[in-house]
């Protein structure tokens, strides 16, 4: 297969999961969906649908390590959505259990389950929302590229809106988000989910964590969990070794409940 000139090919989870992504921009995955589909504990099965699915990595990384799941990777830029179908082809590993629903999280109820996005069909969610904040800084004047890549000042209450809708009520959401806007995606997750398990992460340690991981379930009654932070790099700047063992494909060593 050839690539495009815009376009990379990269290696992940210790390149054994392949990866065609545009080569420039905002919108490369990189660690944050490796943590992402690393908080799936081992032994999770069913159906995982990942919210914002981009070029596909969390929930390639997911359905690569999770072998008694699916996978259903929702994105709304055509063109993420595209690569993300080449991608699903490209890893032998995932061979027919992973497709690809082209989608915009925040339609409508009826057009979200035209689009194939039906009420109570997953066993998981994963979401990485967009981390650009449309109340701190301009976004694309392409509208689709914008809405892709760029979370309006309400918008994180219709993706916690979706994901409740399209889980079983036995399911789990596992979110990554900004640290310093946990107060907006608790605020959406309101009652809709309870037993809440937090997961701070730091680049280096005695640092303010810079995104956090938040699990929960649809019908959970225990109190919020906040866990012990987990930093990514040692004093010499380089992965912890428990953080390479993630890179390399292992799930976080995180007992979440």
């Amino acid at each position: 297969m050839t690539v495009s000139h815009a376009v990379s090919r990269d290696g992940f989870l210790g390149n054994q999961l392949i990866i065609d992504q545009p080569r420039a921009g905002s919108h490369r995955a990189g660690l944050d969906a490796v943590l992402l589909a690393a908080a799936l504990p081992e032994g999770t099965t069913g159906h995982v649908v990942d919210l914002g699915a981009g070029v596909g990595v969390a929930g390639l990384a997911a359905a690569h390590r999770l072998s008694d799941t699916t996978v259903t990777l929702v994105e709304i830029d055509p063109e993420l959505a595209r690569l993300a179908e080449g991608n699903a082809a490209l890893n032998a590993t995932v061979d027919g259990r992973v497709h690809v629903v082209a989608a915009d999280v925040l339609a409508p109820a009826a057009e979200r389950r035209a689009a194939g996005l039906a009420d109570d069909m997953a066993d998981h969610v994963i979401m990485n929302p967009p981390f650009h904040l449309a109340d701190r800084g301009r976004s694309s004047p392409a509208p689709l590229r914008a809405k892709a890549h760029v979370l309006s000042v309400d918008a994180i209450d219709g993706w916690v809106r979706a994901a409740a809708a399209i889980l079983k009520p036995s399911g789990t959401l596992t979110v990554i988000f900004r640290a310093d806007e946990l107060s907006r995606l608790l605020s959406a997750i309101g009652s809709r989910f309870g037993s809440l398990a937090l997961l701070p992460i730091h680049a280096h340690a005695n640092e303010p964590a810079h995104r956090l991981i938040l699990r929960g379930r649809p019908q959970g009654r225990a109190p919020l969990r906040i866990l012990p932070g987990m930093v990514l790099h040692a004093p010499d700047g380089g992965f912890r070794p428990d953080v390479e063992a993630v890179l390399r494909g292992s799930a976080l060593p995180v007992a979440w409940w």
